[in-house]
């Protein structure tokens, strides 16, 4: 059966995401673009700027770092997104922050990689509980 509900923007998914996310005790971020007059921009620097995610979301109590790409359904990560993802993705697994290894036993916080969907709804409810 196909679905008579209309596709989601990226912005009200975004929204979605955001709503649920503070409902569960995360703090996030986003960095908008701005129309000025040679179009949409987003002032960053560095070689991360173009292409970082559209969300970090931090939640202190479980020591939780997330990074978020949100995608309309159907669309593709630009090379960009594709290639600080990748390096963001190279760092999840080893995060061990020196200043928790004083604490018995030693705290590993947690860095999560993702690009989520409106199709992907379950998986953000998931990772965001």
């Amino acid at each position: 059966m196909t679905s008579t509900l209309p596709k989601l923007t990226e912005r009200e998914f975004m929204e979605q995401v955001t709503q649920l996310a503070e409902l569960r005790g995360w703090a996030w971020a986003h960095f908008r673009p701005a129309q000025t007059a040679k179009g949409w921009r987003t002032p960053v620097s560095g070689p991360l700027g173009k292409g970082w995610p559209d969300l970090v979301l931090v939640r202190e109590r479980d020591r939780r770092l997330l990074f978020a790409e949100l995608k309309r359904d159907g669309a593709k990560l630009t090379p960009e997104q594709g290639s600080v993802m990748a390096v963001l993705e190279t760092v999840q697994s080893g995060a061990l922050w020196s200043d928790y290894r004083h604490i018995d036993p030693p705290i590993r916080p947690s860095v999560e990689v993702w690009t989520w969907r409106p199709a992907d709804w379950d998986m953000v409810e998931v990772c965001l509980r």
